[in-house]
């Protein structure tokens, strides 16, 4: 089974309901009809009832298909107001702030997922990563014991010219921009959970830099090499490794020849980047050059899930996102 089929039959045998934040987006719009029709998901969308309305009508989706909650009007707008209200007040927010706060499309979608309306929320398509983050951590937080929430793409290599077929995880392509090694560490163990539960098998985590297994001596490399230390502490069980160059981490041949003590054997399949620069050009060297397919960023270490889109997603992606927001959903 393909990657992606994978994660569309985990959504379907156990769907949740994702609350969209862009509702007013065709592309978002579009994304959630394909994802109640594929039965994946059930959907609230958020934005002004009108519009959405138009933007459902124009893709056929009849009346009741999908809810809409418009936060100038909807019933839940007061509870989730007050809510805010009570959790931020004591970082300077009064009453008013809350009020326009909840009103602001992604912290209301975020909102109901604090509060129990909805399972996931995906935003991004028009907001900015920043704005986006932000909005879940300050509304939904971060999950018991998680001291960094970061990201990670989902990177799915299945055309005829990739030599390995399957699912890879990239992280952190878009959040964290200069981890520690502590920092480091902790997005290689969330990573490697998340690729476990998307993937559905064991997760061979390599810790890139530009040297192997000594190869070099710089501040960079021991700060890899000290990440790795403490993410097998952490994990005593975790297949890890590090430090390593890309080629050793994933082809066997050139394992064998710069790390024949590894125990990954070039068949790494989760990637931790030293910083946010290598990361990002990385996978879009993948995405762009190597022609693999990009789902992300989706964000790791919240109590519930909230992802984030690229704004230049279109509506296969806002439905792959859906899924992925679903099987995180069902693993907590």
């Amino acid at each position: 089974m393909k990657p992606l089929d994978r994660i569309l039959e985990a959504a379907k045998s156990a769907p949740r309901h994702i609350v969209l934040a862009e509702g007013e987006d065709p592309r978002i719009v579009e994304g959630a009809v394909q994802a109640v029709r594929a039965g994946v998901a059930s959907i609230t969308l958020v934005g002004r009832r009108t519009i959405v309305e138009e933007r459902l009508a124009a893709v056929g989706a009849g009346a009741g298909e999908i809810r809409i909650e418009d936060p100038a009007s909807s019933l839940l707008t007061p509870r989730l107001t007050a809510a805010y209200y009570a959790l931020r007040k004591a970082k300077g927010i009064d009453e008013a702030a809350a009020d326009a706060a909840v009103r602001s499309p992604l912290v209301f979608a975020a909102m109901m997922v604090r509060a129990g309306e909805a399972d996931g929320t995906v935003g991004g398509a028009v907001a900015t990563t920043a704005d986006t983050v932000r909005a879940a951590l300050q509304t939904i937080g971060r999950a018991p014991g998680v001291g960094l929430v970061s990201s990670f793409f989902l990177m799915m290599l299945c055309e005829a010219h990739h030599v390995k077929k399957g699912a890879f995880v990239f992280a952190d392509c878009g959040l964290v921009v200069d981890p520690d090694a502590a920092g480091l560490a902790d997005i290689a163990v969330m990573s490697a959970r998340s690729f476990e539960a998307l993937a559905g098998k064991p997760a061979k985590v390599a810790m890139l830099s530009f040297s192997t297994a000594g190869s070099a001596a710089h501040e960079r490399v021991s700060k890899v090499v000290e990440a790795t230390r403490l993410a097998h502490a952490a994990e005593p069980c975790l297949v890890i490794d590090g430090e390593l160059q890309f080629d050793t981490a994933f082809v066997e041949a050139v394992s064998a020849a710069k790390a024949p003590q590894s125990a990954l054997h070039g068949e790494a399949n989760v990637f931790v980047f030293p910083n946010l620069d290598a990361a990002n050009i990385g996978y879009k060297i993948a995405q762009r050059i190597g022609g693999a397919t990009a789902i992300g960023p989706i964000l790791q270490g919240l109590a519930r899930p909230a992802n984030d889109l690229s704004r230049g997603c279109n509506a296969a992606d806002v439905f792959h996102m859906i899924a992925v927001t679903v099987v995180q959903a069902g693993n907590r």
